[in-house]
């Protein structure tokens, strides 16, 4: 038997095609003659991507109440005052080491306003007293403004490149080189897909000779970031002042996974009044 054009013929049999014939060779048939039984494609997989963004929703850290105060009064009048200021300004999603752009009113500017561009190396202060502080170096000197939040001064906050770095705390750069604290005031905000996550800026700066305003290789600051560059007998020495019992301390730090949940869920009923 001879597979032409879809059909079983005798072998040797002339079939006349006028314009075309389809070869069958890699058709599989079974012993039995039969074709094989028809297996259906797998399901595809449907990825819902607004669920994947309410799970990855980013929660500001000034909602979390700070512990022994889980749940007061003061903190959930302030929540609905936050929510109330988000609603007619847009507070974006940014991290410690996180380059911004923020817009102030300034009655003595020529125009009115002033922007300031420069890394966050700071985010302190719970509720309406939450603050961020950035730091750049303009004209080889150092400058840092710290900024309220919820400050009805703050015009707008632009994001102009979103990432994490290793540490949560970056005041150390203020004895770091200046180079790592040197921002274009007119940079350009560097583009992201919104569904990408978070990158982690893994960069290690290199310090200042001594003295630092701290002594950052003590193993209490627990500094990722910074390359020392310290003698070994120097960094032996700091060991010293390790205190290898306060990792077992649980006491220390606090489960807020159920708080953070009710808070989001708060502020995702608020924000969609």
């Amino acid at each position: 038997m001879a597979a032409a054009c879809g059909r079983l013929v005798p072998r040797g049999a002339a079939i006349a095609l006028p314009h075309r014939c389809f070869s069958l060779s890699g058709y599989r048939v079974s012993s039995d003659g039969k074709p094989p039984k028809f297996q259906p494609p797998p399901k595809p997989i449907i990825i819902d991507r607004k669920t994947q963004k309410e799970e990855r929703r980013f929660l500001s850290p000034e909602f979390i109440p700070p512990r022994g105060r889980t749940d007061p009064l003061k903190y959930y009048i302030e929540r609905k005052d936050m929510i109330q200021r988000r609603k007619v300004f847009s507070i974006p999603e940014f991290y410690v080491g996180s380059v911004l752009a923020v817009t102030t009113a300034d009655p003595y500017a020529s125009d009115k306003s002033k922007r300031f561009v420069g890394i966050c190396i700071q985010r302190g202060g719970k509720g309406l007293g939450a603050t961020f502080v950035l730091r750049n170096v303009i004209e080889d000197q150092g400058v840092e403004i710290c900024y309220e939040l919820y400050s009805p001064r703050i015009q707008a906050i632009e994001v102009l490149k979103l990432e994490k770095r290793l540490d949560e705390n970056l005041m150390y750069l203020r004895d770091a080189l200046p180079e790592y604290s040197t921002f274009d005031v007119n940079m350009k905000p560097v583009p992201r897909m919104e569904h990408e996550e978070i990158p982690v800026n893994k960069l290690q700066v290199r310090m200042k000779p001594k003295p630092w305003s701290k002594r950052w290789e003590r193993p209490k600051y627990n500094i990722k970031g910074i390359k020392f560059e310290l003698p070994e007998h120097k960094m032996k020495a700091a060991q010293k002042w390790s205190q290898p019992w306060l990792e077992f301390d649980m006491l220390r730090e606090y489960d807020t996974s159920k708080i953070e949940a009710k808070i989001r869920k708060e502020l995702s009923e608020e924000l969609e009044k």
